[in-house]
């Protein structure tokens, strides 16, 4: 077997269909399975996927045992000689594991391959590739000085080597995995990606960023403006830097003054509010119910040429190819004030996000 897609999923259902839906349209020519395993979730995920996905590998733990070692849990399973370490708040393209399987097979030296990420609403997102958070590189993170944090030498459309990639999205040799033991257990959340990156890259292999492929990733990173994620980021980081630095005193304080300047950060992040004034529907007919539920009048596009301000943008994949989703997201960079949902195959929901920063929003019909 080529490929093993590994999802972990917690109560995001909705989320999950969507992914799954994009991971099947893009493995019609693969030779592949699709594990997801569920760290107890307490909604309907596991009923969705035996009803829509029977062909999904489904593993189900009884207590919710963190990324790490839920998805070390299904890499032992996995049959491929690939595997992509996946998040459930993706949509993959059509052609996204072909092109980036092709790359892999010309390099002797793979470790990992990330590709191009862009939130919910079309935007980059900069973690997409990364540099070796050092302490100091950290520290200016947290102070709002990100530059030497993301790996700035290569453009988003580029194809070259970085350090770190962001565990929503890594394509990967299974025997490279087990070689460094997969993610480290000692995390429960953030910094396993990181250290499995680092981990690859001292053992001699390359990381490479393939930037001619994007993924939708819904939620993207949490902001250091957050309280409770920068007390997590720099406990995960406290972890990475006893593995793989050496102790000594400029390291230790400098941990410890972010972990304590961490604890003082209490700004939530913001909350964007876009007045929504017109809903356009991309697809080749109106749904009746869609419409009724909005209360608006909707109109019906069959393509999107020219983006208007203060428009939610609901894009039909009963009509559209998950590819021209994220050509749709993408081209909107010159927009003004929009906001995009999206409608999967044979459902009766929307869903979407205005920002990497906040959780996504589900609205049934």
């Amino acid at each position: 077997m080529e490929l093993s897609v590994v999802i972990l999923s917690y109560n995001v259902q909705h989320f999950l269909q969507l992914c799954l839906q994009s991971v099947e349209a893009a493995l019609t020519t693969i030779n592949a399975e699709i594990i997801v395993i569920d760290n107890n979730s307490k909604d309907q995920s596991k009923v969705m996927v035996e009803t829509h996905f029977p062909n999904v590998k489904w593993i189900q733990n009884t207590e919710n045992v963190g990324f790490s070692k839920a998805n070390n849990q299904a890499v032992q399973q996995a049959k491929g000689n690939y595997l992509c370490i996946l998040n459930p708040d993706t949509v993959v393209a059509e052609n996204t594991f072909t092109k980036l399987l092709e790359f892999a097979e010309t390099k002797t030296d793979l470790g990992i391959v990330g590709c191009q990420l862009i939130d919910g609403n079309g935007e980059f997102l900069p973690e997409s590739k990364r540099n070796v958070p050092t302490p100091k590189v950290a520290l200016k993170k947290l102070l709002g000085k990100s530059d030497m944090y993301y790996a700035n030498h290569l453009e988003k459309h580029q194809i070259g080597k970085a350090s770190i990639f962001v565990g929503a999205f890594m394509l990967l040799k299974k025997e490279v995995y087990l070689k460094v033991n997969g993610f480290d257990e000692q995390y429960f959340m953030y910094g396993e990606d990181i250290d499995l990156s680092y981990k690859i890259e001292k053992s001699g292999l390359t990381n490479y960023y393939y930037g001619n492929t994007t993924v939708i990733h819904f939620k993207g990173e949490s902001t250091l403006k957050d309280n409770v994620y920068a007390k997590r980021f720099f406990g995960a980081m406290q972890i990475f830097y006893k593995s793989h630095f050496k102790s000594n005193v400029f390291t230790n304080s400098i941990v410890w003054f972010a972990i304590q300047l961490a604890k003082l950060i209490q700004k939530p992040p913001k909350q964007k509010s876009i007045a929504i004034n017109n809903y356009v529907l991309v697809s080749n007919k109106l749904v009746p119910k869609l419409q009724m539920a909005l209360k608006k009048s909707v109109l019906c596009v069959k393509e999107v040429t020219v983006f208007k301000s203060n428009t939610d943008y609901v894009l039909d994949l009963n009509y559209l190819k998950f590819r021209d989703v994220i050509d749709i997201l993408k081209k909107s960079k010159e927009k003004k004030i929009i906001s995009f949902k999206i409608l999967p195959k044979n459902t009766n929901f929307v869903l979407g996000s205005q920002t990497s920063e906040n959780r996504g929003e589900i609205f049934h019909f």
